[in-house]
């Protein structure tokens, strides 16, 4: 096992030689963020396992899992311990009982997807088969993707009916704040999830032209 290869690989995690959070995933979703985390730690380590010294990954592992832990820290703004503790879960290996991380994506009358990272001995398999495999250009999954996946959802962002919903966007964030007027809700609402693009039922989305204050889930 290279130890350059294993500097090479952490570098995109890292942040002034610590590990960092990746903006560019801040604002997909839970599951979206492990899967993506869990799918390139994955790759890594299978290709390595024929390695006598596979175990060096378990640096690449703390680096990946910080990282991960961060981004979801900086979308919820929360602390990596509470992250943690809120996707920590534990798998049946071979070797024994493995710790590694989960986020589920409820899906109504069908099982939840579950996307996982870590949870993988670091020992060596002599008997593992290499596949190398040209990347597919486009494969990870991309905030257009997240939408049509809220879409498919038929809930309102903001109201959180069940309707036939619409999709509110505007050119930029800064466009949510007019001078001299209050934020209302659905604008608030964007700006702290830090998106351009608000799924809505047609009720909402009239409001949100007229720029009148919209109902909120308790009322």
């Amino acid at each position: 096992m290279p130890v350059t290869v294993v500097k090479a690989k952490c570098a995109p995690y890292l942040r002034l030689g610590k590990p960092g959070h990746r903006p560019e995933r801040v604002n997909l979703g839970d599951h979206e963020i492990v899967s993506i985390y869990g799918a390139e730690y994955r790759g890594i380590v299978q290709y390595y396992l024929l390695a006598g010294d596979v175990w060096r990954l378990r640096r690449l592992h703390w680096v990946m899992l910080t990282s991960m832990l961060k981004t979801l820290a900086a979308k919820h703004r929360s602390t990596v311990t509470a992250v943690a503790r809120t996707h920590m879960a534990t798998i049946a290996t071979p070797y024994g009982p493995r710790r590694c991380f989960e986020a589920r994506a409820e899906r109504e009358g069908r099982k939840p997807l579950v996307a996982r990272f870590g949870g993988i001995p670091l020992r060596r398999q002599k008997r593992a088969v290499l596949t190398d495999r040209h990347a597919v250009p486009g494969a990870t999954r991309s905030q257009g993707k997240e939408l049509i996946s809220r879409l498919r959802a038929g809930r309102c962002e903001l109201c959180e009916q069940r309707a036939q919903v619409r999709v509110h966007q505007v050119r930029k964030l800064a466009d949510l704040a007019r001078p001299g007027r209050p934020q209302p809700a659905w604008a608030q609402l964007m700006a702290r999830r830090r998106r351009k693009t608000l799924v809505v039922c047609p009720p909402c989305h009239d409001t949100i032209h007229a720029w009148q204050p919209t109902a909120t889930p308790t009322e």
